[in-house]
């Protein structure tokens, strides 16, 4: 049997390695924590999330989910899995 997701529309900001002010205004009160650069070749940051703690690199995108849940998510994937919704003039 096949399934399609459902579509829904999610907020997300790309982890640029050097944002990690912007990064922890989105999570609000989630918690993502800077990794020293001691400990990775590149700038990383680690995520609560329901899954436990995630790690995410330069590059990936953090996803807010459907229950306000954060996630990293892999460029690639992100846009294979999203496009950019159009917003309504207010």
């Amino acid at each position: 049997m096949k399934y399609r997701k459902k579509p829904i529309e999610i907020e997300a900001v790309q982890y640029t390695g050097n944002n990690e002010h912007e990064i922890m205004e989105f999570a609000g009160d989630a918690r993502v924590r800077c990794v020293p650069m001691s400990m990775t070749l590149r700038p990383a940051i680690t995520i609560d999330t329901l899954e436990g703690v995630m790690t995410a690199s330069e590059g990936d995108f953090i996803i807010r989910g459907v229950k306000g849940e954060l996630y990293p998510c892999k460029p690639d994937i992100f846009a294979a899995s999203y496009d950019e919704a159009a917003t309504a003039d207010l």
